[in-house]
């Protein structure tokens, strides 16, 4: 009896609907893969079919940890819309050299079609949002 009611919840958990989505740590072959591989193209071409964010970071940065919390909250918002990703800086030093992050953080904002958009420093909640639903997503 006890493992049928175990099965029939297991059963319940893995037909429920994923309803959220969290940031998503990258690394550079991952990046060259989901969002833009540069050793392979001289022009900017999106290899992902939703617009992105990629939070460059680290550990120890402060303004970085006030950003996380609002990443996170945010990809909750846009689940499905919007994918979140982070990297972090000092462990993918080519990446971090290819997009020249000197100081973080930094943030790039990538719509599916167009250029992407890099911004240095830390933004508020709000400004965020109005570039996800202006830029990212194009609503007015």
């Amino acid at each position: 009896m006890r493992s049928r009611l175990i099965g029939l919840l297991l059963l319940c958990l893995a037909s429920m609907p994923i309803m959220a989505e969290d940031v998503v740590y990258i690394t550079t072959d991952q990046f060259r893969a989901r969002i833009f591989d540069y050793k392979a193209n001289q022009e900017w071409v999106y290899a992902g079919d939703k617009p992105c964010i990629v939070d460059f970071y680290t550990t120890w940065c402060g303004p970085c940890k006030r950003l996380a919390p609002i990443m996170e909250e945010l990809s909750q918002k846009y689940c499905g819309q919007v994918i979140f990703y982070k990297a972090d800086t000092e462990r993918e030093r080519e990446l971090a050299h290819v997009f020249g992050i000197s100081s973080i953080p930094q943030v790039l904002y990538v719509p599916v079609e167009g250029k992407p958009m890099l911004l240095k420093g830390l933004y508020p909640k709000e400004d965020i949002i109005k570039i996800i639903d202006e830029f990212l997503l194009q609503q007015k």
